[in-house]
């Protein structure tokens, strides 16, 4: 039995979401309240794969058929729940039609490197997730679905944890199928959901939020849970996030707009430069919010397209803001801002190379005004440059006025070195370089590098 749960060992009201138990620096991120998509269902639990009764369990639920979209790793050694929920989303696209209900997660062990079990699990983890869209749907007394895909094919799995061990498969089949009763729409519901995707995270990352497309009355709700804090680097880091949407999209532009977000979050934040093997971005659309299904974004060219993709992508961010703010040993959130490029691609380059820099990251922990090492990032970043006309400047989040730096190529010496202080004990800047060579701009968020850093990472199996 899950012991998370109503009726198991600790009952699952034990299982707090009392914002309290996460550090006091951490709360404000922590929402009390949301506003959350149409036709989803929550939940989280302990079902045995962590130990001390930690949650370690989660479904995300949706009560009709979704349209899915992923992204995934760029890691040659991808987990098992990587390659099996890639075969279930190429399957919906050769069927031409929607098939995703479920997300099921599980914390504390990642399934990576398991060998031909690991995709038995993964597998088996999925069809414990049909078998709970089935009783909660007979439960709700909605029609059997006739015509589906088969058993696990309408389930994602994601894991994290630790690489190379195998999932006790029976505490998360029987974890999953206790975990029913207890999904549901409220906030708490979601909050259980997020603190059990925790590793080694300190707080959990949930957002909400309600926005307008550009049509006239059409309004749609997006819910969205992450974690990570370490192996975080594009493309993408050790995280998994799930974003919901009542929103009603075509697989094709759904599909674009993902892209087009994650190029601007969850593939523009990096902590330690290390790529993980389990990292999946995933965006449901359940079309709960269209009017009985009388309206659908399905032109690339329409205003509510492009309302629907800028608000994913600002949503995004704001959800990807959160990993890097819990990087691990992490004391400063910094936005690497490069404008002025020939092209996007070029902008963030520059900001990549800046926010993966050891160096610049050390001497923002240190809280050392070092603009030779941020210069020097973005001279071998590998775009070509005009160094004469490149400028550099750090902003206080506090919108108090910047230091400049470097202007038109031209050192501004001496540094006022009390206004650098200053700014550097905030807990949140932006460095901003400017390049003088058109008109295309990117932001990376990145974190300082600290002592506890290397503390929590020895310790991590211990």
């Amino acid at each position: 039995r899950c012991s998370g749960l109503a009726g198991g060992p600790l009952g699952m009201r034990g299982f707090s979401t009392d914002a309290a138990q996460f550090p006091a620096k951490k709360q404000r991120f922590i929402p009390s309240a949301g506003s959350y998509p149409l036709g989803f269902v929550a939940g989280g639990a302990h079902c045995g794969v962590k130990k001390g009764g930690r949650p370690d369990l989660a479904v995300l639920l949706s009560e009709r058929p979704t349209t899915a979209a992923a992204v995934f790793t760029t890691n040659q050694f991808c987990a098992a729940p990587v390659q099996y929920d890639r075969g279930v989303l190429g399957d919906a696209r050769a069927q031409g039609r929607q098939t995703v209900r479920a997300v099921v997660v599980n914390s504390g062990c990642a399934n990576a490197v398991t060998g031909q079990q690991g995709l038995a699990d993964a597998q088996a983890m999925a069809e414990a997730g049909s078998r709970l869209v089935r009783a909660f749907d007979a439960r709700r007394g909605a029609a059997p679905q006739t015509g589906g895909p088969g058993p696990g094919r309408d389930t994602l799995v994601m894991s994290t944890g630790v690489i190379g061990q195998r999932l006790p498969m029976d505490r998360i089949s029987a974890g999953v199928q206790a975990l029913e009763p207890e999904l549901g729409s409220a906030h708490e519901s979601w909050m259980r959901a997020a603190i059990a995707h925790m590793t080694t995270d300190t707080f959990p990352k949930l957002l909400s939020r309600e926005a307008a497309l550009a049509s006239p009355g059409r309004t749609f709700r997006m819910a969205g849970i992450t974690k990570g804090a370490g192996m975080i680097h594009p493309n993408m880091a050790t995280l998994l996030g799930t974003v919901c949407t009542d929103a009603a999209v075509s697989q094709p532009l759904l599909d674009k707009a993902l892209a087009h977000a994650v190029a601007r979050s969850f593939n523009a934040i990096s902590i330690d430069g290390d790529m993980s093997t389990n990292d999946t971005i995933a965006v449901l659309a359940n079309g709960a919010a269209a009017d009985g299904g009388r309206w659908v974004i399905d032109a690339e060219d329409s205003p509510d397209y492009r309302a629907f993709r800028d608000e994913l992508t600002a949503f995004m961010a704001e959800l990807a803001s959160l990993v890097v703010r819990d990087g691990e040993g992490a004391t400063k959130f910094l936005t690497v801002e490069v404008a002025g490029a020939r092209s996007f691609a070029d902008a963030k380059q520059v900001a990549n190379t800046i926010a993966t820099s050891s160096l610049v990251k050390t001497a923002f922990y240190g809280q050392d005004a070092n603009w030779g090492r941020i210069l020097c990032a973005v001279g071998y970043a590998g775009v070509p440059l005009d160094t004469a006309k490149v400028s550099l400047a750090i902003h206080p989040a506090d919108g108090s006025l910047p230091l400049p730096l470097v202007r038109s190529g031209e050192p501004l010496l001496p540094v006022d070195e009390a206004r650098a202080s200053e700014i550097l004990q905030q807990e949140d800047m932006l460095v901003r370089v400017e390049l003088g060579l058109g008109t295309e701009s990117a932001r990376v968020y990145t974190c300082d590098l600290s002592h506890d850093y290397v503390s929590i990472n020895a310790d991590y199996r211990s």
